[in-house]
């Protein structure tokens, strides 16, 4: 963005200001004289710019009115050698800053001594130390009547906290160490007041694997427990919440990190080093709770932009994604399910047609990954979507960029005044103080009412987000601006002078292209969807698996692991793992050489499912390698439909005919109903051993020579018959036995089925027949139900 022009005007100084500068230069010409006669004695040697350092731990008001008191206070640090003597610290307020790139400047160097100070407030209001020793810090806090810092015309100035003191080598009052910084100053409500527009960003990094408890349940496993820290009490995400109920912003909302915290609070599982997992804690399932409690009541009433799930990283899909297959697809998917997601946690629906790119830097490509899921509002930021027509003042926000979508560009100096480490209360009140002198400079540069977008960084520390909430905090309490919904600021009427053109693709940021995902990342993926698509053929519901996996595939591609590269290959190759491993629990037994004693018989394979949940649309295939020598189904190759509920085994049987003796190999494959394999085949060989005429001949035999022994049998018992009733003569009377019993001696003489005793068995006049020890046998071939020996 174009720096501001200079702003015309009488200076801002009353005629006490010009009266005490002049009483200063007074004051100091006799000093001046006693330092031109020391430096022809010895070579001049300006005091160190650190010698002795001030930090400016707090401003308060941040943007005083008329009628307030300002209080500085922070710490003074002697770095020096020497103990300073007479040292005070006092309060300068220097000139009305005309233009955005002079408040630039002072924040680059607010300790430089070389630097315009401004005029010392004196007085009454310093603090004075009557000696600073080396290495030893000390307070100050100073309070003064705005009314007392001569203020004049409406605007910004440059402000410093100075220490002054004399050491040993130089017995003389000088200014030793300085912090300069800005005060707004706008007495009054303004004339025209910009609209602001504050995102606040409420994203975390991955925390969810693709993984689940076992179970109708599926509990959903954690990869740590850093998410439980987050929302804790004093925890970022909690105070990002806790800062944001009372500020008029546009919360900016992943809704993957809604369905972490979901899904913490009904139970969790987190993922162990040695691949198992345990339950998570009751305490820390009670802490989600309230984190989602919390953050209903904070965005009720607000604007809510839901990016799409996960937060993919556009850039890395336009740079390197779009080049495989079905990526794009991924984006449509996550961008489907984010409003779903923050409706049914938090209760209110989102605006979904946001995109924004890391960083706000764009190109034609990243734009049209941006908008190609249904986005038309694209948030970039001015050191990317750069003024080219040397404008004095700072656009509006939106600019139509053709085709029907918007670029709402945010303000890079305002955007990224709260980086780097704001730990330090120094760092965070420069931070605050340098925000908000941006956001007046803005202001001031035309009497024409423009809409004005913050986008901080993604993921702010808590330190940073203390430092946005106290400066949106001052600027909604300020007369110069007035909050605005991203929306509305999308909606605005553009400048007709403000730049639409797009910068080149060779113009993105190297840094930035750095951190991309690769093409491999996006390669994986693919393989993943392709696994996923294979497998969800064959289950009843399909649910369990497409909705864990898919947004899993969502996290695969996050702008979170910018700069992780080596942890963003490990969550995406555990989610291939793991469904590899789902896919590999339908699979079929490995089978054994099995023997063919016949020209026919039925073969079984089996299917086994340790998923909990039924799996069909399967066909299991079975091949025959060698069908001149073995047909399955009369064929090379006989398929049937399998079907196996949860947690079972099914036997599917074919029916095989042999053709000759020998081995013949047979393949087992399942397919799914759209003819893809699923899972890996099983090959056994089958042993053919065909019954031979030598065979059948031996045994025919055998049966004949039966036969023969029995009608001997038979013949000898009817002569038996004959002569005993020879014997007993005509009267029919028996002869007695010799015995005394009175019964006949006739049981070797009796049929077997008659006497019940065992076929054959030796009576007193067969002694030596033959009797067969099993039932009679069958010559004829095998039938097709009988079961082979696997």
């Amino acid at each position: 963005m174009a720096d501001a022009a200079e702003i015309q005007g009488p200076s801002a100084s009353p005629a006490r200001r010009r009266l005490r500068r002049a009483g200063a230069l007074l004051a100091g010409a006799p000093l001046l004289a006693g330092l031109l006669q020391l430096t022809a004695a010895e070579p001049a040697q300006a005091a160190p710019a650190d010698s002795v350092s001030v930090a400016l731990d707090s401003l308060t008001p941040s943007a005083p009115t008329e009628d307030d008191t300002l209080t500085v206070s922070g710490t003074v640090i002697n770095n020096g050698r020497q103990t300073v003597t007479g040292a005070h610290v006092g309060l300068r307020v220097g000139p009305l800053l005309n233009t955005r790139s002079a408040v630039d400047g002072i924040a680059q160097h607010p300790n430089d001594l070389r630097g315009s100070t401004g005029d010392e407030v004196g007085g009454k209001y310093t603090e004075k130390f009557s000696k600073l020793v080396p290495g030893v810090a000390e307070h100050f806090s100073i309070s003064v009547p705005v009314d007392e810092l001569d203020l004049g015309k409406d605007g910004v100035y440059s402000f410093g906290v100075s220490v002054s003191g004399k050491t040993s080598a130089r017995p003389w009052d000088q200014m030793l160490g300085i912090e300069r910084t800005f005060l707004p100053w706008q007495s009054s409500e303004a004339d025209t007041k910009s609209r602001t527009t504050f995102m606040w960003p409420l994203l975390s990094s991955v925390h969810m694997t693709a993984r689940t408890g076992a179970g109708e349940r599926q509990t959903p496993v954690f990869q740590d427990d850093e998410l439980a820290k987050e929302i804790a009490p004093g925890g970022r995400l909690a105070q990002m919440m806790d800062l944001g109920r009372d500020l008029d912003v546009t919360w900016v909302i992943d809704p993957d990190l809604l369905a972490a915290v979901d899904a913490m609070a009904n139970g969790y599982r987190v993922q162990q080093p040695d691949g198992t997992s345990k339950a998570g804690s009751r305490e820390n399932q009670d802490i989600a709770k309230q984190w989602l409690a919390g953050l209903q009541k904070a965005v009720s009433g607000k604007e809510v932009v839901a990016l799409p799930f996960a937060d993919p990283d556009l850039a890395s899909l336009a740079h390197t994604g779009t080049s495989v297959t079905g990526s794009l697809s991924h984006l449509k998917d996550a961008t489907d399910v984010a409003a779903l997601t923050v409706k049914t946690v938090l209760h209110v629906t989102p605006t979904t047609d946001f995109a924004w790119p890391v960083e706000g830097a764009v190109d034609p490509s990243i734009i049209k990954v941006a908008t190609s899921a249904g986005a038309d509002r694209v948030i970039a930021r001015s050191d990317s979507l750069r003024e080219s027509s040397g404008l004095s003042y700072t656009p509006s926000a939106a600019r139509p960029i053709g085709g029907g979508t918007t670029a709402v560009v945010a303000d890079a100096r305002m955007s990224t005044a709260f980086e780097g480490d704001l730990t330090k209360a120094d760092s965070s009140t420069l931070a605050v103080q340098q925000f908000l002198a941006q956001s007046l400079e803005a202001n001031v540069q035309k009497d024409e009412q423009r809409s004005v977008v913050v986008a901080p960084q993604r993921t702010p520390t808590a330190s940073q987000a203390q430092a946005m909430a106290t400066a949106v905090k001052a600027l909604q309490d300020g007369n110069w601006s007035q909050p605005e919904t991203l929306t509305a600021a999308a909606k605005a009427k553009p400048d007709p002078d403000a730049t639409t053109r797009i910068p080149s693709t060779s113009a993105y940021p190297s840094s930035l292209r750095k951190q991309e995902l690769p093409r491999s990342a996006f390669e994986q993926i693919a393989n993943t969807q392709d696994k996923l698509d294979n497998f969800q053929v064959i289950l009843t519901d399909q649910s369990r698996v497409v909705t864990p996996f898919g947004r899993a595939i969502n996290r695969g591609m996050s702008t979170s692991w910018r700069g992780q590269a080596a942890k963003a290959d490990g969550f995406r190759a555990d989610v291939l793992s793991y469904l590899d491993n789902l896919g590999g629990q339908v699979k079929l037994i490995d089978k054994s050489e099995t023997k063919l004693s016949g020209r026919s018989a039925t073969i079984p394979v089996t299917v086994q499912n340790n998923l909990v949940q039924p799996v069909g649309h399967l066909y299991l295939r079975l091949s025959s390698t060698q069908p001149t020598r073995l047909k399955i189904g009369g064929k090379a190759y006989d398929e049937q439909p399998v079907e196996v509920s949860g947690g079972h085994s099914q036997s599917v049987k074919f029916t095989t005919s042999a053709n000759a003796n020998g081995r013949a190999t047979v393949l087992a494959q399942l397919y799914t109903e759209d003819g893809q394999e699923y899972g890996d085949p099983v090959s056994f060989d089958v042993k053919v051993t065909e019954v031979t005429p030598t065979v059948m001949l031996v045994i025919g035999g055998g049966v004949l020579l039966l036969v023969l022994a029995g009608f001997r049998m038979y013949t000898q018992r009817k002569r038996a018959a004959a002569r005993q009733a020879e014997e007993e003569g005509p009267d029919g009377a028996e002869a007695d036995s010799g015995d005394g019993s009175g019964n006949p001696d006739d049981a070797g003489d009796r049929l077997p089925e008659e006497s019940g005793s065992p076929a054959g068995a030796a009576g007193p006049d067969q002694p030596g027949d033959p009797a067969p020890d099993t039932a009679p046998e069958s010559a004829d071939p095998s039938g097709t139900g009988e079961r082979v020996d696997r």
